[in-house]
């Protein structure tokens, strides 16, 4: 098993440690778990954790020499080594742990490639760094088409909210100008990344810093980046250190949009 991951390309590595992941939040699903506070409102369960071990365990088989970070169990590796994979072993725990379905299952290698796990409809959508899919079970791979025509849009609303108060996502929901044009939903969870990627879902909004390295969030970013949406920082400028928080769009006009109206209120924060 260990000779067979190693040959696997990178795209499959990271859609076979998902999978892995996924089996067992799947498998621990409305079961007692216990749970493991993490300060500031924040915790884990054992199912986060059994499900990092599992990606773990998929991701040192194939790749021994690489680093992994993961949410539950922090670096694992040489801190010198070149290549690093981002672990979220169970997007949405608050949903997990009140018998919601609404969960994520992220890897990526930073850089370029990526999977997203839906443990609950055995959905995996990947990307390789150039084109993004999706594929059910043993079903065909098909690729992903953005699109904005559900005019949905996931806003993010866990705080803290760092950019407060020239930006808060939050904000948007009560916005003439957002309900004007969209409706908002609140998954509480990147699975909702995937959803754009996927043309489920017209846009993503989130406040927050740097996240292209983070464990959260670099899976969707490929993901979304590869299917040809718009991905900026919540002032319209590419997602990294120098920016902060995320906007997705299926498209460009859609992009302009929320931007319009993100910009608008950072006016008035200023002004105020």
């Amino acid at each position: 098993m260990i000779d067979a991951y190693r040959n696997l390309d990178d795209a499959v590595v990271a859609t076979e440690a998902a999978r892995a992941g996924a089996d067992v939040v799947r498998s621990l699903f409305g079961q007692r778990l216990t749970r493991v506070e993490k300060g500031a409102g924040d915790f884990a369960t054992s199912a986060d954790i059994e499900a990092e071990r599992a990606i773990l365990g998929v991701i040192r088989a194939a790749r021994p020499e690489d680093a992994v970070l993961g949410e539950e169990g922090g670096q694992h590796g040489s801190a010198e080594a070149e290549r690093l994979w981002l672990v979220d072993p169970l997007c949405g725990t608050v949903n997990y742990t009140v018998g919601s379905m609404l969960v994520a299952v992220n890897v990526a290698l930073t850089g370029r490639v990526a999977a997203v796990a839906d443990p609950f409809t055995g959905e995996v959508f990947s990307t390789d760094g150039e084109t993004a899919w999706v594929q059910q079970h043993d079903s065909a791979e098909v690729r992903l088409t953005p699109s904005a025509d559900s005019r949905l849009v996931d806003v993010n609303l866990d705080p803290p909210f760092p950019g407060a108060p020239m930006f808060r996502a939050v904000d948007l929901l009560a916005h003439p100008a957002f309900v004007e044009r969209f409706r908002p939903r609140v998954v509480s969870t990147t699975l909702a990344l995937a959803w754009v990627a996927a043309g489920k879902r017209a846009a993503y909004v989130t406040d927050g810093g740097d996240l292209s390295r983070s464990v959260h969030f670099a899976a969707g970013i490929a993901l979304c980046r590869a299917a040809g949406c718009v991905v900026t920082d919540i002032d319209g400028t590419p997602v990294g250190q120098a920016g902060h928080g995320l906007v997705v769009a299926a498209d460009g006009a859609t992009h302009d949009l929320l931007m319009s109206v993100i910009h608008r209120d950072g006016t008035r924060a200023r002004q105020a």
